[in-house]
């Protein structure tokens, strides 16, 4: 399944990638500070990751300008990452640590990320100097690390490279060291790959033979930090696509089933407790005092599953990149711009694009910036605010998509078009929020075509052409096509009721909905009582500015007005910003 070149979507999708791109992407100051840290080496006194920024925000401005084709992005990330060349070392190295004090804390970690954010870059680099000058560069950057790093006489273990979470940060630098081998060939990198793969990515324990035993679930591993154990697995699946080994595929794929049977909560996050793995499918329910569901393991997850969709084409994987994208992630987005908390300062601080944690009970956003760095030269940044752009990208590049016979996969019917050689494709559609959709041709003389429409998991009827369609996974369509013929979708939209340790929640197609204490008069605390053995009651009201669905539900005791998640809890200042996906049932 492969991503296309020419696709521009309309409505939400679209407008979330063009805040990114004008409220951080273009942002050079950002830049200027990301490069900083690998002269000024500020990272060596706090064992900090100021390091990962670069990188994270390198690789989500590469997928959002593959979407958007913008040329002011590209300046800026070209002048970002000649800056980045200039400051690599004479013996090949770019790290925020002094060469006295290297291979400890986050190091590798970052060394990592300089390695992704530039193999990204050189997927939309036009200049083929400067690629090659950036390949070089990764080359020399991989060198370095190999010669400290391994299983050798005098090397350091790469598993004993960080005191953190078994070493699996460092590990996780496996997904680029495959990538790079994939480009250059390099037979000592794919050798490089296989130690690490040896060590079973932790310290504590061999996450390769937890996922493929399947004994233990997750929060059960010797280490359960979700963001840098998801990571790891995407290498191991690079591993796959370049050694055909299917003992990885496996391993990738039975881990994957694991975080959704025990993690993945009604929004499409994991980890009730900070960001690590806590059972939280069970935990998600409970009042938490500490922050939760990080939307750096929302976007990691969501990396991870489009990586596992490409490779078998199966649409279960997109229904856990809608439910994340839908809802966790764009509810992380900071539309209001309000400040946001610091537990390092104690205090709030300007804003920044996205904030890093998303409640599910009773509680506000905006509670903590997650990865929280200052500046030497002033400022500050955080983790989740550069990995995000890279999820945002990745919803509108998989709504239609093609696969390896050229058929298109149309994943999310939205407002948008797509631009072939001889044929363009005019989706209209009301989604998220609706159920109706239609895919216009446009071409000179017939066109053969064929596509193949999802059937979400949420849908509870389908039809095509005005035909009831029982297929479950894709519906395929085939037939020669000319100017103006169209392909006519319905999708069954209902609002449906998860019950859980004695709560409920609810959801309508796609959307998680939650109830906004800014929003209804009504306490949330109180207890939802529907009415006995009857269908649930509800009437649809106009959506308000920032809002894809509104609806006032019926119970026993009053209405009770509920919207989707994303847009609930924006006016975080504000005292009593408590939002709630989980009520309690009466």
């Amino acid at each position: 399944m492969q991503y296309l070149a020419h696709i521009k979507t309309q409505g939400q999708l679209d407008k979330n990638v063009a805040f990114v791109l004008e409220r951080q992407l273009k942002n050079r100051t950002y830049w200027k500070k990301f490069c900083e840290v690998f002269t000024t080496k500020e990272d060596t006194a706090d064992e900090g990751w100021r390091s990962e920024y670069f990188g994270k925000m390198m690789r989500g401005a590469a997928w959002v300008y593959a979407y958007t084709r913008d040329e002011a992005l590209y300046a800026v990330m070209t002048d970002a990452v000649n800056d980045l060349l200039s400051r690599q070392e004479i013996g090949g190295r770019f790290s925020s640590y002094e060469a006295g004090k290297a291979l400890c804390g986050w190091d590798v970690w970052g060394r990592k990320y300089v390695l992704t954010g530039l193999l990204h870059y050189c997927n939309v680099c036009r200049d083929e100097a400067l690629k090659a000058r950036v390949m070089q560069a990764l080359c020399r950057h991989l060198d370095a690390l190999i010669a400290e790093v391994g299983g050798g006489a005098g090397q350091v273990p790469i598993t004993e490279t960080s005191s953190w979470w078994g070493g699996v940060n460092s590990c996780s630098v496996l997904e680029p060291v495959v990538e790079l081998y994939r480009r250059t060939g390099k037979a000592e990198y794919l050798t490089f790959a296989e130690y690490i793969l040896s060590t079973g990515g932790c310290r504590e324990g061999d996450l390769i033979e937890l996922a493929l035993s399947g004994e233990k679930l997750p929060y059960e591993y010797p280490v359960v930090k979700a963001y840098e154990i998801m990571s790891f697995f995407e290498g191991v699946l690079a591993y796959y696509e370049v050694t055909g080994k299917e003992r990885f595929l496996l391993a990738a794929r039975r881990f994957i089933e694991a975080v959704f049977k025990s993690e993945i909560t009604i929004i499409g996050c994991a980890g009730c407790t900070h960001e690590c793995f806590d059972h939280a499918v069970v935990r998600q329910t409970e009042y938490s005092g500490v922050i939760m569901q990080e939307t750096c393991v929302t976007v990691t997850w969501m990396r991870l599953l489009s990586r596992m969709y490409c490779l078998s084409g199966e649409p279960a994987y997109l229904d856990q990149i809608e439910r994340s994208g839908l809802n966790a992630l764009y509810g992380s987005i900071n539309t209001a711009g309000n400040e946001q908390y610091s537990f390092e300062r104690e205090k709030y601080m300007p804003a920044m694009a996205f904030d890093s944690y998303s409640p599910l009970y009773m509680n506000k956003r905006g509670r903590g910036i997650g990865g929280f760095k200052e500046f030497a030269s002033g400022g500050y940044f955080g983790c989740c605010v550069a990995i995000a752009a890279c999820g945002i990208a990745l919803m509108p590049l998989t709504a239609v998509m093609r696969d390896e016979d050229g058929a298109y996969a149309v994943n999310f019917l939205c407002d948008g078009v797509v631009e072939a050689e001889d044929h363009t494709l005019r989706m209209q559609g009301d989604y998220p929020r609706g159920g109706k959709g239609r895919i216009i041709v446009s071409c000179k003389g017939d066109k053969a075509l064929a596509f193949r429409i999802r059937r979400p998991a949420w849908c509870t009827e389908m039809k095509v052409n005005g035909k009831a369609v029982g297929a479950e996974g894709y519906y395929t369509v085939r037939g020669v096509f000319r100017d103006g013929d169209g392909i006519d979708v319905e999708y069954g939209i209902a609002l449906c009721a998860e019950r859980r340790n004695g709560k409920i929640a609810f959801t309508y197609g796609p959307l998680v909905l939650a109830a906004d204490a800014l929003k209804s008069p009504r306490d949330l605390r109180l207890p939802v009582r529907l009415k006995s053995g009857a269908p649930l009651q509800y009437r649809l009201l106009p959506p308000e500015e920032g809002e894809e669905v509104r609806l006032m539900l019926s119970t026993e005791d009053g209405e009770l007005l509920l919207t989707d998640y994303a847009s609930c809890g924006k006016q975080w200042l504000q005292e009593n910003a408590v939002i709630s996906v989980w009520l309690n049932e009466g």
